[in-house]
């Protein structure tokens, strides 16, 4: 699905890049999703989340001019998201907010009450795990985890090396696998 969305991506963002709004809210459209998903599990607060969004949709409006394509958009977009996120978690003013403060809205018409509610238990579980991690750890994982990039590409947005990045990620998983042990989950 990633390849998918980059595909539908590029032919928008050559448009975009020449002033056309249009072709721009069809990027807001497509990418606003992931970025409010990262952001989301970066803070923990689903307001500051979407705030953090409009903001990175801001910003890339308008540096557009100066994006050069020497990475894909996306990735260029997660790394505004990265950089205003923990900008915002290093600011004094940032609280993050537990999981139990979070109400969900999604649906699941498939599933039973009881798989419903196990999902839930295991998001909560593993978004307060994230909490714990340092924030650094926290960044790769969800790239890694959720948006399901390359090392490479998550060693770009953060701006540190592949070897890092797969550090990073590595010892998250071990944490999330002793974190998860604790909490009774059987891996």
């Amino acid at each position: 699905m990633k390849e998918l969305n980059r595909d539908r991506i590029q032919p928008l963002v050559e448009k975009a890049v020449a002033g056309d709004r249009n072709a721009f809210s069809e990027i807001v459209r497509i990418m606003m999703k992931p970025i409010v998903a990262l952001t989301y599990r970066m803070t923990q607060n689903r307001d500051v989340a979407f705030d953090l969004a409009q903001d990175t949709f801001v910003a890339a409006w308008q540096n557009l001019s100066g994006f050069r394509g020497e990475a894909h958009f996306d990735s260029w977009l997660y790394r505004i998201a990265t950089n205003k996120t923990l900008n915002h978690l290093a600011s004094p003013k940032s609280k993050v907010v537990s999981a139990d403060d979070y109400s969900s809205s999604e649906t699941l018409d498939y599933a039973t009450p009881e798989k419903i509610l196990m999902r839930k238990e295991l998001k909560n579980t593993v978004i307060n795990f994230m909490a714990t991690l340092p924030v650094q750890q926290r960044l790769v994982f969800d790239l890694r985890f959720y948006q399901n990039l390359s090392f490479g590409e998550i060693a770009e947005i953060t701006g540190n090396a592949e070897g890092t990045a797969k550090t990073n990620y590595r010892e998250a998983v071990k944490k999330l696998r002793e974190y998860m042990k604790k909490k009774g989950w059987q891996a």
